[in-house]
């Protein structure tokens, strides 16, 4: 018996403490290296343990779920009694996510737009004065301050260019180089008649001077109201704040038209009356422009006409109707894309303005056009604000299908039979 005995392997706990043992009375080895050894022989024996003591699965999801521990997640290892993490250690997780960690790059993305949204583009100081002997509004540019960096070096070359809309005369100050805090100090002169300042919006863009490139924007500042601070006998001091912008938003002008649709005959008119303050396409200052109008059916141009081509004016006058057959049961499916174009006789024509009317437009379109119906074989007259082409507007145009020579819009189509 005691011979068995002695021939009986050496348990685990046994081995180790002879390895440890040995380790001990070893003065060559140092303590760092003892401790890994001794933690090697630890995982070694965890392992052996595991493997001998789990059964094995039939299935390849159990097995997923038996080895994904062992292998994803090492703080989850029982390395027994004599191994503990300290509490201020943390344990590592190769491969696991970590949703804090995105939570908040994607917090920092979100402050991050709005601050785009909200950038700081300076601030600018300007006077206004009402000069009534010779019927004019004086606007002194004095100063901008804080103004972003455009250029490389870290300075900006500002200048501003100056609007009284709806007219197109444009005023524009000199360009100030390398500095974020420009003194402009100029003063220009606008001829208007006091009656009309009520109507009547000051609009200055501030701009980075580029000598290879296009100029970038900086900022715009838009005063509606010119009698906000004082009636303008006096010089009056103001102080702005300028608002991001990537393009100017000045108005491209403005249409006016009458509709009148006859349910009797199924006929749709549409009287181009004028078009005022239009965007000056020449270098002349001035356009050639004309008016195109598009039916357009369940997404397909079926027709377009265009009116007259008036030379050298920004405020045309036209008084021609455009007739086009729709039948009343298709009124539902149709819209009017209206597009102010100016003329040119070398190259393409360049469109200045867009605008559409029908059931499916959006704001004043819409209601012009709900208007319409609500009043049959009455000519309803409004302004429409022109509105830049927009890219979905072009892809658009190259999708539509070939016109109808008849300018007819055709009724809905029954189903197909099965």
């Amino acid at each position: 018996m005691a011979t068995e005995k002695v021939k009986e392997p050496m348990g685990t706990v046994g081995f180790l403490e002879a390895a440890v043992k040995i380790s001990h009375t070893s003065p060559d080895i140092p303590t760092d290296v003892q401790l890994s050894m001794r933690e090697h022989f630890l995982r070694r024996t965890q392992r052996m343990q595991r493997q001998t003591t789990e059964p094995a699965s039939s299935t390849r999801h159990n097995s997923f779920k038996r080895h994904l521990p062992r292998q994803m997640q090492v703080g989850s290892l029982d390395l027994g009694n004599d191994y503990h993490l300290e509490k201020d250690e943390k344990s590592t997780s190769i491969g696991r996510i970590q949703p804090e960690l995105y939570q908040q790059k994607a917090l920092e993305s979100e402050d991050s737009s709005k601050n785009g949204r909200s950038k700081n583009c300076g601030r600018i100081n300007f006077s206004l004065k009402y000069d009534y002997e010779n019927e004019a509004l004086l606007v002194n540019i004095l100063r901008a301050v804080d103004l972003p960096a455009k250029d490389l070096c870290g300075t900006s070359d500002p200048y501003v260019k100056i609007y009284l809309l709806p007219d197109r005369k444009k005023f524009q100050t000199r360009v100030h180089r390398k500095t974020l805090n420009p003194t402009f100090d100029e003063s220009f002169q606008f001829p208007v008649p006091y009656d009309e300042l009520a109507v009547r919006k000051l609009h200055m863009s501030v701009f980075d001077f580029d000598r290879f490139s296009r100029h970038d924007m900086i900022g715009e500042v838009v005063l509606d109201n010119l009698f906000e601070m004082s009636d303008l006998s006096r010089e009056t001091n103001i102080w702005r704040d300028i608002d991001y912008a990537t393009s100017e938003s000045v108005d491209l002008g403005e249409i006016m038209f009458s509709l009148c649709y006859l349910p009797t005959a199924g006929r749709l008119t549409l009287t181009v009356i004028k078009c005022r303050n239009l965007k000056a396409m020449d270098i002349t200052g001035y356009s050639d422009p004309y008016v195109k109008v598009s039916l357009i059916c369940d997404g397909r141009r079926l027709k377009k006409k265009k009116t007259s081509i008036k030379k050298n004016t920004l405020n045309p006058t036209y008084n021609e109707a455009i007739i086009f057959d729709i039948p009343p049961d298709s009124m539902d499916h149709v819209s009017l894309h209206i597009s102010v174009m100016d003329y040119d006789l070398v190259g393409h024509n360049e469109i200045i303005g867009v605008m559409r009317v029908g059931c499916h437009a959006e704001g004043l379109g819409r209601d012009h056009w709900n208007e319409m119906l609500a009043y049959p074989r009455k000519p309803i007259a409004h302004w429409h604000p022109l509105l830049e082409s927009k890219k979905s507007e072009k892809e658009w145009k190259a999708r539509t299908a070939s016109f109808d020579s008849q300018g007819s819009c055709p009724s809905p189509r029954p189903p197909a039979s099965p």
